[in-house]
């Protein structure tokens, strides 16, 4: 009897039947090290984990050319990790850099589509002659990077790509997940590729190679353009086992949005991945607005508002926010996004992920270093402290929230323009008396000597109290 095959049967089933969470479930830090060299997060790998950061995603690692971002997610070949970024060797040498400091590495992968080579080329044969050329004329630095097949021929041809055609319409579902993903100017579009055996096969061991270097979770890229039916065909049990798996699905907010109803949903119940929290990005928005209310953070999974939490990826921006023109007027103000992330990391659920670039979007260098700046350390260090215990909310008014993690911690937040107190019933909510709580933020103690206690939360900040 074959027991690890029995294992994998029975957690299998137990995950479809939501007895048993998936690695998805797992409340870890994710730094997105976005657009970095994997160099430099190898160089900076005790840095990373002394701030407290469990996994760092990286940009795709596949044979890709041009400097700039958006470059990234234009595959030419999945069989050579070779990329401005670094190539294999780099990429080997940070996973195990990471690794010895208990830090997890997590790929971000393209599946949806190919790179648009219109200008250059007419052809639909991936990677091409003069990149086959490439690797003939440098046969040793191709085998040296290759990660798995054939380099001497093409991955793929024409017959592996849906008809041509650019996106009109992004509600309507066949659409977004047939055609291309075209450019404002009406260019031709990323090649869209399509699920036969071939491409799922190639895909399947693209995935199988990144593991098997020590990649240990996956975030798909436009996973909204691709059916469920090419998901789960190249997402199987045996490639998802031990991985944590999620998309990127953009919604406009939570129920009742149409990317929610036709696209969300959808994904979430039919490949049991896990996604970005945007509906409850969504909340964050409205809930520090000027007209908005802490209320709404009290419950926003009761009301649509917010993914599970072991399905959910929460996150104050994304690298399309400020990176593409038409996400822009989603940057939160830059005080209200330090809020939201006192938030994110205070509460129970979901994995945190922070931002970090290296001003590709040429906003003043906002987002350089941003994982260990705005007393974000501060915040991981309460995270980590307060996992698994449970979130009880105490009060909310407009304009600010508390709420504690079991005897261990609790959160108050501000959004206003005048300092607030809240008189806590700490015998109700069972908080340690004559003991020190902390604010890994400030400083600030409280130490509760009888029932009623004021938590006072000066303007517009957080105050994150861990019990010493």
């Amino acid at each position: 009897m074959n027991i690890n095959k029995y294992k994998l049967i029975l957690s299998s089933l137990l995950v479809s039947l939501g007895l048993l969470s998936t690695p998805s479930a797992q409340s870890d830090v994710i730094l997105h090290a976005f657009n970095w060299k994997y160099s430099e997060v190898a160089d900076r790998a005790e840095e990373i984990s002394e701030l407290g950061y469990s996994v760092v995603l990286v940009s795709p690692p596949l044979r890709s050319t041009g400097d700039q971002w958006w470059a990234r997610y234009q595959p030419q070949d999945y069989r050579v990790l070779d990329n401005p970024l670094g190539n294999k060797a780099d990429f080997v040498r940070m996973i195990d850099q990471l690794k010895q400091r208990n830090v997890r590495v997590y790929a971000d992968i393209v599946l949806n589509h190919m790179a648009n080579e219109a200008a250059i080329r007419s052809d639909l044969n991936y990677p091409g002659q003069k990149v086959l050329s490439e690797y003939q004329a440098n046969p040793e630095a191709t085998a040296a990077n290759r990660l798995f097949g054939k380099t001497g021929v093409n991955l793929f041809s024409a017959s592996d790509f849906h008809s041509p055609g650019c996106i009109t319409d992004y509600n309507d579902v066949w659409q977004v997940q047939h055609l291309r993903l075209c450019g404002p100017d009406g260019d031709s579009g990323l090649p869209d590729l399509n699920d036969n055996s071939w491409v799922i096969s190639q895909q399947r061991s693209y995935l199988n190679a990144l593991k098997d270097l020590g990649v240990k979770g996956f975030r798909v890229d436009a996973a909204k353009h691709m059916t469920n039916h090419h998901i789960n065909a190249v997402f199987t049990t045996s490639i998802k086992s031990g991985m944590h798996v999620f998309g990127e699905i953009i919604t406009s907010g939570g129920a009742g949005t149409r990317e929610y109803d036709a696209f969300l949903t959808p994904y979430l119940r039919g490949t049991g991945h896990g996604a970005y929290d945007f509906p409850l990005f969504a909340t964050l928005r409205k809930a520090f607005a000027f007209n908005g209310s802490l209320k709404q953070l009290v419950d926003p999974l009761a009301f649509g508002q917010a993914l599970q939490n072991d399905k959910a990826i929460t996150f104050t921006v994304t690298h399309d926010i400020p990176n593409n023109e038409g996400f822009r007027n989603l940057i939160m103000n830059e005080k209200d996004e330090q809020l939201a992330y006192a938030y994110l990391l205070g509460r129970d659920g979901g994995s945190p992920l922070v931002y970090s670039d290296h001003n590709e979007s040429n906003d003043n260098n906002r987002w350089v270093d941003a994982h260990k700046k705005s007393n974000l350390p501060e915040m991981i260090r309460f995270h980590n402290a307060t996992r698994g215990e449970a979130m009880q909310i105490i009060g909310a008014t407009d304009c600010l929230i508390i709420f504690k993690r079991g005897k261990k911690g609790v959160v108050a937040i501000n959004k206003c323009d005048q300092g607030s107190n809240y008189w806590v019933d700490t015998q109700h909510y069972e908080l340690n008396w004559f003991k020190d709580y902390k604010d890994v933020i400030s400083g600030d103690v409280r130490n509760i000597s009888s029932r009623w206690h004021d938590f006072y939360v000066p303007a517009r900040s957080a105050r994150l109290w861990l019990e010493q």
